[in-house]
Formats: structure tokens, C-alpha cells, sequence
């Protein structure tokens, strides 16, 4: 397929979008784990992929979660994003992304997955819009519609949205909120 052929799959495929599915380590993060000497966990999540997902939140799509480890930070980012679906401890993402469309009245067509390696693989063939990172592993680069120019935590996300959004005629509504001209109301900031 070619990148032209790709691009208008994904733009097609966009505009059916009403859920777009995340893997973290290596998408809403740059894929390092950092560890404490007492043991703690750190990560680093980019304010930018944070309002993306407010912006898609905003243009009723909703977004959720599924990564193979747990993270309480994880958790704690998604409670302050008002990410409902979160699905931690998931080795094998397709069987628990099936398990959710089984939970819900969406199809496969309605529904985005952005990962960055090989366990999101079989998500991403499986989905209406198989999405990843810049600095993607090249199998999912081929097998996905649509690739970011940014990393993984560099914001990634952010540009999904913002092309998703893009697909369905929603993204000039939601950046008119951050407009001078618009009436502000601080629950857009993220």
C-alpha cells in the first residue's frame, strides 16, 4: 500500500473513530522506565498528549488504556484525564480490547489503537484505525494506517487526536475554545 493509498485509508477510517485505545510505555511515554534506589517507579507523561486526549474527550470520543504492566502512576494520570477504560496488567492487548468491544456497543470500525511494538501488534490489524509512533517498531509501521512524525511521550498523541479530530470535522470547534473571541472556561486547560 502506498503512503498516499495509507493516508486516505486512515482518514476514512478516522471518521468512524469513537474510541481510541492506548498502549503507555513507548506512546503516552518514551518507552524508559526509570527506577528509584528505594524501588519507585517514574515516569514522565507530556502535558501535549494530555489536552489531545482532553480534546477527543471534548469531541465525544472516548479514550482508554491497555498496557501489559501496572503503574499506579498510570492510574493517577488517568484519573486526572478523566480516562474511564483502563485496562492494566493485559499481556494480550487483542484478547482484552475484544473483551471491551464485547462490553460495549462499538464495533472494531469504530474503534483506534496506537501502539509502538510488538505486542500491539494483533490490536492494531485487528482495529478500525491501527495507529503508532515515530519511532515505532517497522513491523508496526507497516501493518498500521497512520504513524506520527513525534515519539513516543514527545507527543504522539496529541497528533492523533488532532488528526482523528481532524477526520471528523471537530478540530476547528475544539481549538476555537482557546480562542481570545471564545468565552474561556479553565476545564479546557489539561
Amino acid at each position: 500500500m502506498t503512503q498516499t493509498t495509507k493516508l486516505r485509508a486512515a482518514d476514512e477510517a478516522a471518521q468512524q473513530i469513537r474510541l481510541l485505545l492506548l498502549d503507555v510505555d513507548g506512546v503516552l511515554t518514551d518507552g524508559r522506565l526509570y527506577y528509584g534506589d528505594d524501588g519507585h517507579e517514574f515516569k514522565a507523561f507530556n502535558v501535549k498528549d494530555g489536552l489531545g486526549i482532553k480534546l477527543l474527550q471534548r469531541g465525544d470520543i472516548d479514550v482508554g488504556i491497555v498496557t501489559a504492566r501496572q503503574s499506579s502512576l498510570l492510574s493517577r494520570r488517568c484519573a486526572e484525564l478523566g480516562i474511564e477504560i483502563v485496562i492494566q496488567g493485559r499481556e494480550d492487548k487483542l484478547i482484552a480490547v475484544r473483551e471491551l468491544l464485547e462490553e460495549t456497543s462499538l464495533t472494531e470500525s469504530q474503534v483506534a489503537f496506537m501502539g509502538d511494538d510488538l505486542p500491539d501488534l494483533a490490536a492494531i490489524q485487528t482495529v478500525g484505525l491501527g495507529m503508532t509512533v515515530a519511532d515505532a517498531n517497522h513491523v508496526l509501521v507497516d501493518q498500521s494506517l497512520w504513524q506520527s512524525q513525534y515519539p513516543g511521550g514527545g507527543g504522539a498523541v496529541r497528533e492523533a487526536a488532532e488528526f482523528i479530530l481532524g477526520a471528523q470535522g471537530k478540530l476547528d470547534q475544539q481549538v476555537s475554545t482557546y480562542s481570545s473571541s471564545a468565552k474561556f472556561d479553565t476545564r479546557h486547560n489539561e
